[in-house]
């Protein structure tokens, strides 16, 4: 390695240093996993034992169906120790804001899985049925509702206040803007880049100091909350099924209702895939944001976009990338400032050029 590059630096870089610390630590939806996890498991073996005795397939469907929450549940309290332990560990190009989205993608597999399991086993049932011991049965499912509805009531609080009443204050005072320049003809090749390192600097001060009234999106506590409603679903059903059994003598609708609380069971799991896929893959598709991205650079006049790339480096945090063309071209802190201000958009990179031939670039839609 040169020496140049472990020389010291004749100045102090840290104006120009900022975080990549996206990960936003839910602590109260936390402590509510672990005592959800802990009424899971209780409530997982009473109905297993139960309906392995009894005979009931819809109660012992819940009961496995809890158990593989209870697995769920420890997902999201690993992803929840492993972003903040890792928060600023630099192998993490864009900090650990991703690590939730992932546990929330585990969780929504487990419960496409817990779905294809509850159809086989129920279509089984259905056409080599069992006896079921209905008094039995239905006092232990009620149970479960009863731990059922008590642990969505503990995990509905914090999930729904981080998706409505978390307004929360962006303050962007450590992401400053960094130039380097490459001679172009006449024209300067200019990259600003929030958070760059060892190069000239043209010191620029901005606040990005506006309030967004969008809220947090945990997708590792909605994994839980949706498991958690999974199994109040499932419980609903699986009583209603012994109640038709009991007095009505519809034993097979006991089989059946396992299989239509597996159907919207998966539902919930595509849907949650649908969501935290497209983050962990890099993909946006926001295109009102991308056109206004691509207006605000063409309403300076003689400037174009000739690249733009746009993504999430957390569930509610946005970076971009972005090319400027013009004859006469504006300063690249000049964009980031107006990126970072007025769309909202956190780690931004700014590359302008100077464009040399004759007929000037029309304006971009």
């Amino acid at each position: 390695m040169p020496s140049s590059m472990n020389a010291k630096p004749f100045h102090s870089v840290a104006h120009w240093q900022h975080s990549h610390d996206f990960f936003k630590h839910n602590d109260a939806g936390e402590r509510s996993t672990r005592i959800v996890l802990v009424l899971t498991l209780v409530t997982m073996v009473a109905e297993i034992l139960a309906g392995t005795v009894y005979g009931s397939m819809a109660l012992l469907a819940d009961g496995w169906h809890m158990g593989t929450h209870a697995a769920a549940f420890l997902i999201t309290l690993f992803a929840y120790r492993y972003a903040l332990k890792h928060k600023d560990d630099p192998a993490f190009a864009f900090g650990t804001g991703k690590v939730s989205v992932l546990g929330g993608f585990a969780s929504a597999v487990a419960l496409g899985l817990v779905a294809l399991i509850m159809v086989i086993e129920s279509a089984v049932r259905l056409i080599s049925p069992h006896q079921i011991a209905f008094d039995e049965a239905i006092l232990v499912a009620i149970i479960g509702l009863s731990v059922n509805l008590l642990s969505a009531f503990l995990l509905k609080d914090h999930h729904h206040h981080h998706h409505h009443h978390h307004g929360h204050h962006h303050e962007e005072d450590d992401h400053e803007t960094h130039l380097h320049h490459h001679e172009e003809g006449n024209c300067h090749h200019d990259h600003s880049q929030v958070g760059a390192d060892h190069h000239s600097h043209e010191h620029h001060d901005h606040d990005h100091d506006h309030q967004h009234h969008h809220g947090h999106h945990d997708h590792n506590l909605r994994a839980a909350y949706l498991h958690v409603l999974a199994d109040a679903l499932t419980s609903v059903l699986a009583i209603g099924a012994l109640l038709a059994g009991k007095f009505f003598g519809l034993g097979w609708l006991d089989p059946l209702i396992g299989i239509l609380g597996a159907i919207i069971i998966g539902r919930w799991a595509v849907g949650l895939v649908k969501d935290t896929g497209p983050l962990l893959l890099d993909a946006d598709n926001n295109e009102k944001l991308r056109k206004n991205v691509i207006r605000l650079v063409a309403s300076v006049p003689d400037h174009g976009v000739s690249d733009l790339h746009l993504w999430r480096i957390s569930a509610d945090h946005r970076a971009c990338i972005l090319g400027v063309v013009s004859h006469q071209p504006k300063s690249s802190d000049y964009f980031v400032k107006r990126l970072k201000d007025e769309l909202g958009l956190h780690h931004v990179t700014v590359e302008v050029h100077c464009c040399d031939c004759e007929v000037r670039p029309s304006s971009q839609d």
